[in-house]
């Protein structure tokens, strides 16, 4: 059984939605375009199990944005994979008049329907009195108060759904064939349609509907030019007698507190957090305690995940027999995948404080505050919301700037989310900073880590603005762009949806990054142990002859001898060919060979550094990826690899440089040209490049 939820922006269906679901999740996209769907499974009393699908938020069938437009794709269409048994409309207690208006518009298409009443509670605090009863009989479709975030009467949604009506049980909400009566019989007819809703929507829609042939649509145009069809107007007098409905309905069904209404806590809590002066500071006083937790709250949990690799590389030493297999899992796997996992504190941390956010309204008004400067570098309000999604990752909120309406704000968008910091850049950023950040407190509470990862997102910022500056005088276009936001009411968060969300987005990271760094892992290992013959020989050769023997002590002759070694494999031959373009920047040829394997996924660079240090190491001092890259010295100048200007030289180039193969094909899918995708990888390498030369030289 497929039940579709479907409702307007900020009515809580994506919280129905994980409280039906729970963990039974995925995430994917609708076949043949790249927008999110989330799908789930939820048991229901009847012990069959629905699956439900999460449609994108709309104020209408009549599509702003293509999000919006799947939902009456997946509606309409019954050859949809995700075409729904049952939809549930997810109706927002608090604003009726509104939510009702996408009611009436799925009711007839003539699927099967239950409204959620979601927001009782609030509705309630409000003074209003909703009789769901009388409500339910003059719409002819069941109604099951809710409050989602509470799982409130979830356990009758769920047999409401086992036992869900029939579509005879519905009423009509407007004459819709009297809209357009011959138009709409006509494409009924010749496409064999059962509901007059559905062919008038294909009239306005048919042009952006995949689902239509291109012969099937050509003759909808040619019945709407047959009848005079005007779809603008049509859409207004549609509009008007819904409206006209659902005042009715309302009427003998809703009754509000007399009096003046009262200031909400909400709009008191705005006037500050909104401020135009106080609501720039509460919030970098928001980014800072997120930093300085980071680094103080991870510390202990990631010591123990260290620990426990370095354990685990030990026991596999002891335990197994010497060969290559066992160097290979040891020095390969184990050590690649302990520079990465070490880092599931922190991901947890900060993806945590942004569910928070966002759980509890603030985001939303973050988005509203930095309208005005995204406005004056060529951007708007819309382009926050995939500013602020990078900070998780660029690849989805590339994706979300579909809703941006203007060509020249949308492609600005695209090109300067990927300079936003997101979660793979934290796993490098912390490695650095730890390096070469003492962990010391000023002031008595102010962290010098935390500060310094802060500093790295703003520049991040800083760097995505005046990029988008310089796009918006070299774009060219004559649309204007708008924001039109609701502001959600202020919420305490709910803590299992913020479990949830840490649990979900640290299963994506470990699970995506994993599968990366175990296929870079085994390959670079490879390359490090194995190399042109002839050189290798030669190595080998010299740490025989009792000379060099005689001259080191045996500690010392083992780490010269793996380290020749390494330099002599063939990872060590690509890292010589590319040192001398990266030399300025303060770079060794074993950062080089970290810059290209980490193309696939920036994480890489330090499950890199592992397998590379491992490598060249012994097998006696077993020691955590950060020990192994303090401890790294040149092998010219004997002096350390990452001193503080190479380290922060290496964090700016990570910081603006395409690091991301996924993101490259993200950026082709959505403007359907390798030309956009290019620009960017050169811009942001040239600008990582430059700005690394510049930091390294001033800090050296």
């Amino acid at each position: 059984m497929k039940v579709a939820l479907v409702g307007n922006p900020n009515t809580g269906k994506s919280t129905l939605f994980n409280v039906l679901t729970g963990l039974n999740q995925k995430v994917g996209n609708f076949p043949g375009i790249t927008v999110d769907k989330k799908t789930g499974t939820c048991k229901l009393p009847d012990k069959r199990n629905a699956l439900i699908i999460d449609l994108p938020g709309t104020y209408s069938l009549y599509p702003k944005s293509k999000d919006e437009s799947i939902v009456f794709e997946v509606l309409a269409d019954v050859k949809n994979p995700v075409h729904p048994d049952l939809i549930i409309v997810v109706v927002d207690a608090t604003n009726l008049k509104r939510n009702l208006l996408l009611y009436t518009q799925v009711a007839d298409l003539k699927i099967p329907v239950i409204i959620a009443l979601n927001m009782m509670d609030l509705a309630n605090k409000s003074g209003s009195v909703i009789n769901v009863d009388a409500l339910s009989e003059k719409l002819g479709v069941q109604i099951v108060p809710v409050t989602a975030r509470q799982g409130i009467n979830i356990d009758k949604l769920k047999e409401a759904i086992a036992y869900n009506p029939t579509i005879a049980l519905q009423k009509d909400t407007i004459e819709v064939s009297l809209l357009a009566p011959e138009l709409i019989h006509k494409i009924g007819e010749e496409l064999l349609l059962d509901s007059p809703y559905v062919a008038l929507q294909m009239a306005h829609q048919h042009e952006n509907l995949r689902f239509l042939t291109h012969d099937e649509s050509d003759r909808i145009e040619e019945i709407e030019q047959e009848f005079s069809f005007h779809s603008q107007s049509s859409k207004a007098e549609e509009t008007i007698a819904r409206y006209n409905y659902i005042n009715k309905v309302l009427a003998d069904t809703v009754t509000t507190s007399s009096g003046p209404k009262k200031e909400t806590p909400s709009n008191r809590i705005d006037k500050v957090l909104t401020h135009k002066i106080w609501g720039f500071i509460i919030f970098f006083f928001i980014l800072f305690i997120i930093f300085q937790s980071i680094f103080a709250w991870s510390a202990y949990p990631m010591s123990l995940i260290e620990n426990a690799f370095m354990w685990l590389t030990g026991l596999v030493h002891a335990n197994l027999p010497a060969g290559v297999l066992t160097d290979l899992l040891s020095d390969g796997i184990i050590a690649g995948l302990s520079g990465v996992l070490v880092f599931i504190p922190q991901i947890a941390i900060l993806f945590a404080f942004i569910s928070i956010l966002e759980d509890t309204g603030y985001m939303a008004r973050v988005t509203f505050m930095m309208d005005k400067v995204m406005r004056k570098v060529g951007l708007n309000g819309k382009s926050v919301v995939p500013m602020i999604g990078s900070l998780a990752c660029a690849v989805p909120s590339i994706m979300s700037t579909r809703n941006i309406e203007s060509w020249k704000d949308r492609m600005i968008t695209i090109m300067v989310v990927p300079l936003i910091s997101c979660s793979a850049r934290l796993p490098v950023y912390a490695v650095l900073i730890a390096l070469v950040v003492p962990d010391t407190k000023v002031f008595g509470f102010l962290n010098l880590q935390g500060l310094a990862l802060m500093g790295m997102y703003f520049i991040s910022f800083i760097a995505a603005i005046v990029v988008a500056l310089v796009f918006k005088l070299v774009l060219k276009a004559k649309e204007k762009g708008y924001f039109i936001m609701e502001l959600p009411v202020y919420r305490m968060p709910r803590w299992d949806n913020v479990l949830l969300t840490m649990f979900e987005k640290v299963k994506t990271f470990v699970l995506e990054a994993g599968k990366v760094i175990i296929a870079v892992s085994i390959v670079l290992w490879g390359l490090s142990n194995y190399g042109p013959p002839g050189k290798r020989a030669e190595v080998k050769s010299k740490y025989q002859s009792r000379e060099v023997i005689n001259t080191y002590t045996p500690a010392e002759l083992n780490l010269h001898r793996s380290s020749e070694l390494l330099e002599s494999s063939y990872a060590g031959v690509i890292g010589k060919f590319i040192e001398p373009a990266i030399v300025p920047l303060g770079y060794d040829w074993k950062i080089g060979i970290a810059l290209i394997t980490s193309f696939a996924a920036r994480e890489v660079f330090v499950g890199t550094m592992a397998t590379i240090y491992s490598v060249s190491n012994d097998e006696v001092h077993i020691s955590s990826v950060t020990d192994k890259m303090r401890d790294a010295r040149n092998s010219d100048t004997g002096l350390p690899v990452f001193t503080l200007a190479s380290s922060f030289s290496l964090m700016i180039f990570y910081a603006f440089a395409m690091q991301c193969i996924s993101t490259i094909a993200v950026v082709y899918r959505e403007t359907k040209s390798w030309r956009w995708p290019l620009i960017q990888f050169v811009y942001m390498t040239a600008l990582a490049y430059v700005a690394s030369l510049i930091v390294f030289n001033l800090l050296k």
